[in-house]
């Protein structure tokens, strides 16, 4: 398996869609001159969305969204039913995010088609990549290089958000992408499975809801909220500005240490912040929120990062933070 590389004490709020190192293999049956099924159709056709007009599709509104279990879709069921290869591993959720799944797929030739999904993904191909409709939602596909290809089925597009794939295989990698692309928009039509959401848990929240705006605005003035992702909100006044990014993720309990140390957030909460030492002034301050699954924990983080010279950074974030306690689903 390829694991989640990323270090859970220190989680990052913003996923990059990363490519994957891929080895190459011996030659065999190019799955990119494969038939596969398809469904997608032209731009043009359909009763499906306008190019610039809103997205209504209430199955795939955020607050929906958020709920939906990603690994569900890369099962060795749910990939060995598309045709592309054998699948020989249990898919791997990512330790630090509720809305991201990977798996990989060995085709017929014995080369590895290498998957990550997720669930309301910002970091998307542009806009002239719309090649046509998924399930009425717009389709955009980019490759980038000779095997990464991000293949997204457009949820908003203002702000834009998508169930995105990125795919690392040598061969075609946006034609399987799409055919796993197309298979979850059809589940996610068809009774999707979704995370349990008992009283209080985060998984539901609306991040751009949970601060205030005057709070926001003492260390980011003029800010304006957007989400960037269906479970982090950052906010943004001036290009070169300071910004603050609010995130929930799911993660070990923070403790002090690795430059971490405690902060009282009031109501009871202990939070832990850390002043980065290189760089522009940036503070993360991370807390508890309630038990997720196994030894893991809903995580509630602030992010402050100054556009300048700042010399309280961590006293913006913690204000930000304390701010969020408050506006946090109660159990």
């Amino acid at each position: 398996m390829f694991p989640d590389v990323r270090h859970r004490r220190l989680p990052k709020l913003f996923l990059l869609v990363t490519a994957l190192a891929l080895p190459l293999t011996a030659c065999g049956q190019d799955l990119g001159k494969s038939n596969f099924a398809r469904t997608t159709v032209p731009a043009a056709a359909g009763t499906g969305q306008v190019a610039d007009g809103p997205i209504t599709d209430a199955a795939v509104a955020a607050d929906v969204l958020r709920t939906i279990q990603p690994c569900q879709f890369l099962t060795k069921d749910a990939l060995g039913a598309l045709g592309l290869g054998t699948v020989e591993d249990d898919p791997s959720p990512s330790s630090i995010a509720f809305d991201t799944c990977r798996n990989k797929v060995k085709d017929p030739g014995g080369k590895e088609i290498r998957f990550e999904l997720e669930i309301g993904g910002t970091l998307l191909p542009r806009a002239d990549k719309t090649t046509g409709q998924v399930g009425g939602l717009p389709l955009r596909v980019n490759k980038t290089g000779d095997t990464d290809c991000t293949v997204a089925a457009m949820t908003a597009l203002n702000p834009e958000m998508a169930l995105a794939v990125s795919v690392t295989y040598v061969g075609d990698p946006c034609r399987p992408g799409q055919t796993l692309v197309e298979a979850v928009v059809q589940k996610v039509h068809n009774s999707p499975e979704k995370y349990p959401t008992p009283s209080g848990t985060v998984l539901t929240a609306d991040p751009c809801a949970t601060a205030d705006t005057a709070v926001v605005a003492s260390a980011v003035p003029s800010a304006k909220s957007a989400p960037s992702g269906l479970h982090s909100c950052e906010w943004k006044g001036k290009a070169t500005g300071p910004a603050v990014a609010v995130g929930f993720l799911p993660g070990l309990p923070p403790l002090a240490g690795d430059g971490y140390s405690q902060v009282d957030l009031g109501s009871g909460i202990t939070g832990f912040q850390k002043q980065e030492t290189t760089g522009s002034p940036r503070c993360k301050v991370q807390w508890q929120h309630r038990p997720w699954q196994g030894d893991d924990v809903e995580l509630a983080q602030v992010d402050y990062r100054a556009g300048a010279a700042d010399s309280d950074p961590c006293g913006k974030a913690v204000t930000v933070a304390k701010n969020v306690v408050t506006k946090l689903p109660k159990a």
